[in-house]
Parts: structure tokens; sequence; C-alpha cells
């Protein structure tokens, strides 16, 4: 075969395709602005323009901090346009936190919403390889008037790109390079940063279309953050089919149920906690049409699948990590089970099932790599291989050959394999907290609590939480002669990580239960919390 006929693939060539196809069909929504897909691609162009006339080369990092706003979708073509790497930062993490990302990213320039100001702004004088910060404004949402030291406008980077005319290509030399670095919650305490390739990228998209059933009359609203996963790939995915991407910049029931109403929306992803807010919403009501939910971070309850279908939204039910592009495996169904009671099918359904259609196969395996029986009782480490799991951690080889031993992805999440080839999770390999579909380390918590001067001892394990699934819960030995109070040590571990990391109690306890040789047997407190509730396990 000639290497003339072979082109290297990308997301970009959806856009270009899509401004051509459906030039005048609108791509992006946000308020009262409409972008259509010809406006979208030239405003893509023009971005990528302005990343060049800032010294972004290739292979270049660039850093967004940004809520759900058109920005920062159009990053997500812009960025791999102008032949560099784009690193979209969880919004909800403390300033530390975010130095860190872009300090190992090696992030050259930094754009940000305005909202985000106060967690750069303390940062801002001491990153080490940051070289632009550019604060963009946007109208629906809050501007506090914080200065960034050194920053400038977005829209003054912008005037800069407006004087060259260049068009860039929407191809890549090489399908394997890098199009973004995801970095993970921290389950270990520091955040990985996931590298993710413009030919995982491209094939993961084609698996969101088929299974959470895409086409270009697609409305898809934004509950997903784009920085998780790059929303699950849909930032690309949607644009291949000429969807509709209804921005949103903070999940609340009213706005949603607004949205939903206004532009006929038929798709959102979230976690279950979405879910709830969706349905607790006082705008809350039937739908006269189906809306596709594709849910994870948690095992949608059967009791939450019934009550949305009765709402008329149809649930896909996804499984996956950032290693894994976001979703891998789903939970396909079965027309066999439209014969079976409803509780019965959505206890089915809540399982997380199987490879999606550009996956390897899933497997459940032994300490020694051997698959498990397929009997629905045998636990094993869930394991995938393939197009979509990640290259690699940056600029981390050992926890990269680790993390791949035996030619296998292990994902440190426990699961059995059920006889009709469907798994389930039942429990994980590590301590991790998903709290409303966010990975919260217990021994970074754990280190935040502890370096309270009057902290003797502390195990953070997560508990139940009606809207959240489950959240951080601190058991803390004090000093002797010490007195801490709980608002005291929740106020000194909320200036050290993220709120939403931060546990909302602390139990005070004599003493942690121990094995013989010193180790806190954090399972007996776990049980304790969730004595007649379900197991926790992950979607």
């Amino acid at each position: 075969m000639s290497e003339v006929s072979i082109t290297q693939l990308t997301p970009l060539s959806f856009l270009e395709r899509s401004a051509e196809v459906f030039a005048e069909h609108p791509a992006v929504v946000h308020g009262d602005e409409v972008w259509t897909y010809r406006e979208f691609a030239a405003r893509v162009q023009q971005r990528a323009r302005m990343l060049r006339a800032a010294g972004v080369r290739p292979g270049d990092r660039v850093a967004y901090l940004m809520p759900n706003v058109p920005e920062v979708l159009a990053a997500h073509f812009a960025v791999p346009l102008a032949g560099a790497v784009l690193v979209a930062i969880n919004t909800r993490l403390a300033p530390e936190e975010v130095r860190y990302i872009l300090d190992h990213s090696g992030a050259r320039v930094l754009v940000l919403d305005a909202a985000f100001a106060g967690t750069v702004a303390p940062i801002a004088d001491s990153l080490a390889t940051v070289r632009t910060i550019a604060v963009a404004v946007d109208p629906l949402g809050p501007n506090p008037a914080v200065e960034v030291p050194g920053a400038i406008a977005f829209n003054d980077l912008l005037a800069v790109a407006d004087r060259e005319q260049a068009e860039f290509p929407w191809t890549v030399d090489d399908e394997r390079a890098p199009i973004a670095i995801n970095y993970t919650s921290g389950t270990t305490g520091r955040p990985k940063g996931v590298v993710y390739t413009h030919r995982g990228a491209y094939l993961n998209s084609f698996g969101e279309i088929i299974h959470s059933r895409h086409d270009d009359g697609s409305v898809y609203l934004w509950t997903l953050p784009m920085f998780h996963c790059n929303g699950w790939c849909t930032t690309w995915a949607l644009v291949a089919v000429g969807g509709t991407h209804v921005c949103l910049r903070e999940v609340r029931g009213d706005r949603v149920w607004e949205l939903i109403d206004r532009h006929g929306v038929t798709h959102l992803n979230g976690a279950p906690t979405v879910l709830t807010t969706i349905m607790q919403a006082e705008r809350a009501h039937p739908l006269d049409r189906t809306l596709v939910v594709t849910t994870a971070g948690a095992p949608p309850s059967p009791t939450t699948i019934l009550e949305m279908e009765r709402l008329g939204f149809s649930i896909v039910h996804v499984y996956g990590l950032t290693e894994t592009y976001g979703p891998y495996t789903v939970n396909q169904p079965q027309r066999a089970w439209d014969r079976l009671g409803p509780e019965e099918r959505a206890a089915l359904q809540a399982r997380q099932g199987v490879r999606m259609l550009q996956a390897e196969r899933v497997r459940v395996v032994d300490e020694h790599m051997n698959d498990v029986p397929a009997d629905g009782t045998t636990m094993g480490e869930i394991v995938m291989r393939g197009n979509n799991v990640m290259q690699g951690y940056f600029r981390d080889p050992e926890g990269t050959a680790k993390a791949f031993a035996g030619g296998w992805f292990h994902s440190g999440d426990l699961g059995v394999m059920h006889p009709d080839g469907y798994i389930e999770l039942r429990d994980r390999a590590k301590d991790v907290i998903i709290s409303g579909g966010e990975n919260i380390s217990t021994i970074e918590v754990e280190h935040a609590v502890a370096s309270h001067p009057d902290v003797l001892e502390v195990a953070v394990v997560g508990v139940p939480d009606p809207k959240w699934g489950e959240r951080p819960k601190a058991f803390v030995v004090a000093k002797p002669g010490t007195d801490p109070t709980e608002a005291e040590l929740l106020e000194h571990v909320r200036s050290r990580i993220a709120r939403y990391k931060a546990p909302r109690e602390v139990e005070f306890v004599a003493e942690l239960p121990k094995t013989s040789t010193g180790k806190v047997q954090k399972f007996e407190l776990r049980e304790k919390e969730w004595s007649g509730q379900a197991a926790r396990i992950r979607g």
C-alpha cells in the first residue's frame, strides 16, 4: 500500500468535515450566543494563530482552567491544531494543586476564566514554565475583581492573531503524538498526567457516538466537566456528527431544566449525583421525548434508573477511568431483558457491562494474570488494553511500567465476571473515595489532616452521602494534652486542599483499629459507617 494513501487519524478532521457538511448548523450555544460550524472552525483557526503568536510551538503544553464554556471547547481543537498538547485542569482544585499540574506538565501558556483568578493569583509569580497567562471574561459568569500578576486579557491576546491570516491544516504528522494530558485526581496523593493520543481520541470518539446514540440531531448539554477525560471525548465526538453543544457553567437543577426545555436537549452525561440533582429539581417534569443520559463515576442504583425512565430519560451505564479515555465498558442492553420485571431489569443495568465497540475485551484476573471463573462470585482485578488505553503517564516511566505490568493496564478496581460476560465491580484495591464522580485520595486527605499540630493519628474513609454517593470522614486521635475542635481541623484542611476533598466531619477516637503490624484497618471504620447501606462500587 502506498504511503500516500494512509491518513493519520486525528479528531481535528471532525471539525474540518462538519464545517463543510454542517456549515450553518448550530455547533455551540452559550446563553444567547450561537456559533455555527463554519464560525466554530474559523474561531478555532484564530485561536491556533493566537497560541503560535504567544510563542507556542509543536509539542508544547497549553493549560486551560475553565468551566464548560465555549472557549475550553474551542481549545480542544485549537491547541492540537497549533501542534500543542491540551492540559485541561480541574476547576475545583486549590492553588497549590494547580501549581503542581502546571509545573509538572511544563505548560507554556495558561488560559483561565476570570472566575478562577483567585486560584491563580497566589501562584502566578512562581510558576516554573508558564510564560503567558491570559484571563478570559465570560458574560454569563462571575468576574471577581482579582488581579493575576503579569496576566493579560484574553481578547488582547486574540487581537494579535487577527493580524495573521494563515490557515493551519486539519492534519497531523503522527497520529500517536499526544493530543492531551489529563491529570488524575491523585488517588495516591500526587496526580498523574495521563497521555492521550490523536489516534486514541479519534477512535474513542466513535464509541461515544455509537453507544450514546449521537447524530446531527443531538443537542448535548454539558453537565459533565470538559476537564474530566476531555468530557469522555464528547468534546470531539459530537463535532464529528454535527451535533449541538449547549454549554453550562455550573450544574444546578433549575438551570439544567431551563436549558433542556429551551433547547430541546437530547443528551447529557454525568455521575449519578447529576441524575439526582435533575430529578430533585423543582422544575422536573416528564419529557415528551427520550433524553439519553450516559452515566458513570458510580453505578446508578436500580431505583435511580427506574425513576429517570419514568421521566423519559434513557440510561446508558458505562465504566472506565481517566487512563482509558473515559468509558471503556458499557452495559449493553439485551432484548431478553425487556421480558423481565422492572426491578430485575434495572439490577442487570446497574452492572458495568462489556467492552465498548472501540475497545478490546475486558478481563478480570487473579494475581497471576489468569482469568477468574465467570461465575459472578470470584473476584479479581479489572484489566484492559487497546487503542483507548493511555499512552502512559507523563514523565513517569516507573508508574507507567507498573500500570502495564503483564502487558495489560491494571485498573486497581476489583470485580467479578458474570456467566453472560458482563463485569460487575465489587470493591477497590485502593481506598479511593468517589464523591460526585470525582476521585479523592484518602492518603492526600490524611496528610492534610495530619499536618495540624494537634493531630497524632488520622484515618480517612468514605462514608455514605445522599447527594454525592460518598464523602470523606476523618477519624482522629489527638495528641496528648491537646483539645482540637472539629471546626478548627476542618478549616485547617480546607486551607490545604480543594474543599470538595475535605471531610465535613471529624470523629475523635481514643485509638484506631490496627493489625499486629500497626497497619490501620480501615475496613472496620468503613463497615461501621456503611452498615445497612449498599456496597460501595464504582460504575
